[in-house]
């Protein structure tokens, strides 16, 4: 039987999956990994051509057709209608659909912890090989509650998507419902599988449901919907999937997935309900889903938040004689403050990768020039219409759009007294602008004397011992300041790391009192634009 070999494969890509990350990319640069992966390539590519040629021969051909002859005798299965092909491909998709959602999900919307995307991804690998090859493991009575359950319960969970539950319990619950729903749409396409004469359809179809189940989540649902609406609308997917599976079968189960399709629709139309209605502004597209916020509207200490998935990326007092004050992570007494603080007297110019609300403009005086690198559009249009840093701004502003790092290398030498680095503060942090040459890029920019700032706050990666490596082999100076949250205040908790070349700003008083050592950490390698290790920097 070959479908076995279909588990079998999947089995290989999960294996290969978890040694990437965990083996591969920690121990080679990404040269070496080019090298070797083509060396590998080619020896696959002379396998395949010798294994063609010693299954051409007649008598090999010949023993695979009487094989094959037996084989469907003996299953005396008819020819696939377009009906199961259909179901084929519906399952598969479903499946795909599921996979994407929960991941964007549980990495967007619950933690930005590296590496979660992971978790889901192993979970449905992990249910193909189980399904094709201990096909026992599927039952369809048993399934159909088991499924009416957890779909039931991601629905309630999004139904109270404002209650405060542990990042772990909803990372396991949703995992586990990913799993569960996997199992169904994998063990009916195991219970649904043709007799080998036919399989070359199967996986086409299968491939196209997966293919279908990608577009829809990575290139649909970006363009189409204004929000974070994947999971609602895969959730009623794999609904009508089970009750499509089960609704000529037992009545009493037909009525309980007939119940589940209008209790899942009615959770996810109040859930995109109260995701719209509670945020004053609702938008997605290629990089992110921003959303704005406000708490304590219409009193003096009314603030506006940016929030991308589970991540902050500036507030504004919206009081008329608050709303230029510096908040969030960019308050007087943060690294980033006390540095433009202590820049030199007259006009300054700043640049910044990272727009965020343009919170920074904040201490713009007449004169000042800012520059801000930003690569996502939505950000500029946000940070325009609904923060006013930018209106309010007492000095000149440019925004470009792009990479930043890109958009420096294509520049002229700026002469920045100042240039902040912001944009670390998620899981999947842009490792390019944390490089050496990235780095020494940016001192090309700034003058003799100008500053570095990099913002490191993040809650899951430990970037101070990547910059003292980083600061090592340049020969630059740096200090950590780490600033404590005032949530009354609207400041965040931040640390940000000051380099400079020739000056030592220790010698400053109000840094020198708060400033810190970059620790070190043994056996860390220095990151380049070919390496970088996130799995040494986690922290536990």
């Amino acid at each position: 039987m070959p479908y076995r070999l279909f588990a079998l494969s999947n089995l290989a890509s999960l294996l290969g999956l978890l040694a990437y990350p965990f083996l591969v990319a920690p121990k080679l640069t990404l040269s070496q990994q080019s090298n070797y992966w083509s060396g590998a390539y080619i020896a696959f590519a002379v396998g395949c051509v010798l294994t063609a040629l010693y299954s051409s021969s007649a008598e090999r051909a010949g023993a695979l057709e009487n094989e094959g002859m037996a084989g469907a005798a003996a299953d005396e299965v008819a020819l696939p209608q377009r009906a199961d092909k259909i179901m084929w491909l519906s399952l598969a998709a479903c499946a795909s659909v599921l996979l994407l959602a929960v991941t964007n999900y549980l990495t967007q919307d619950i933690a930005s912890v590296p590496f979660l995307w992971i978790l889901p991804l192993s979970l449905y690998l992990l249910t193909f090989a189980l399904c094709f090859d201990r096909s026992r493991l599927y039952r369809r009575d048993w399934y159909m509650w088991i499924i009416v359950v957890f779909l039931g319960g991601m629905s309630y969970a999004l139904l109270r998507w404002e209650a405060t539950y542990s990042a772990a319990i909803e990372i396991t619950f949703f995992s586990a419902g990913l799993f569960a729903c996997c199992m169904f749409c994998h063990g009916e396409l195991a219970t649904r599988k043709p007799a080998p004469k036919y399989l070359t359809s199967f996986y086409m179809m299968i491939s196209l449901g997966g293919a279908l189940g990608g577009g829809l989540v990575g290139i649909v649902f970006p363009k189409v919907l204004s929000g974070p609406f994947g999971l609602p609308i895969a959730l009623n997917i794999c609904a009508l999937m089970l009750f499509l599976v089960n609704f000529r079968r037992k009545l009493i189960g037909a009525f309980v997935c007939a119940a589940l399709v209008l209790s899942v629709a009615v959770a996810s139309g109040y859930y995109i309900h109260s995701l719209t209605g509670n945020s004053l502004f609702l938008a997605r597209n290629f990089y992110s889903c921003l959303k704005v916020e406000e708490y304590g509207k219409g009193t003096r200490d009314s603030c506006r938040f940016l929030v991308n998935g589970a991540v902050i990326h500036g507030a504004q007092f919206q009081d008329l004689k608050r709303r230029r004050d510096p908040i969030s992570y960019y308050s007087p007494g943060s690294g980033i403050g006390l540095a433009i603080k202590n820049l030199q007297n007259g006009s300054r110019r700043v640049g910044v990768i990272g727009l965020g609300t343009g919170t920074l403009l904040a201490y713009a005086r007449p004169g000042d020039y800012y520059h801000y690198y930003e690569i996502n559009t939505l950000v500029k249009s946000v940070a325009l219409r609904q923060f006013s840093y930018i209106s309010d701004c007492l000095g000149k502003v440019d925004i470009s759009i792009g990479d930043g790092r890109l958009l420096l290398e294509r520049e002229k030498d700026q002469q920045y007294d100042l240039l902040a680095v912001d944009a670390f503060s998620g899981d999947s942090i842009p490792v390019h602008l944390l490089t050496v040459e990235a780095v020494r890029l940016y001192f090309r920019h700034l003058k003799p004397d100008g500053i570095l700032a990099l913002n490191i706050t993040n809650l899951h990666l430990d970037l101070a011992p990547v910059v003292e490596r980083i600061c090592s082999t340049l020969g630059k100076n740096a200090v950590l300041i780490s600033n404590v949250g005032q949530s009354d205040k609207g400041i965040f908790s931040s640390d940000w790391v000051l380099m400079t070349t020739f000056r030592d700003l220790t010698t400053i008083p109000e840094i020198g009192e708060v400033a810190k050592e970059l620790e070190s950490k043994p056996g860390l390698r220095v990151w380049t634009d070919d390496y970088s290790n996130l799995i040494q920097i986690i922290k536990f």
